[in-house]
């Protein structure tokens, strides 16, 4: 997915699990509830303790908390 930054006028491609972790822990300017729920969830995939889809859609509330947009390629 892309995540639009309006603030900063430019993108950001996040592609994996990986970097949504390393994103919310190290650039992420807002520390809020639903980052540090996304953090959770996202550990806890990584885990294999939760859904990866449940992961997902705690990022996708912290993209929408912190102001960005989210933007998913077409499918082929």
């Amino acid at each position: 997915m892309t995540i639009f930054l309006p603030s900063e006028g430019r993108t950001r491609k996040i592609s994996t699990i990986e970097q949504a972790q390393f994103w919310l822990q190290r650039a992420w300017p807002v520390s809020d509830h639903n980052r540090d729920v996304a953090l959770e969830k996202i550990d806890a995939a990584m885990d294999c303790l939760a859904p990866v889809g449940a992961a997902r859609a705690a990022f996708l509330s912290a993209v929408g908390s912190a102001g960005f947009h989210a933007d998913f390629p077409a499918a082929a």
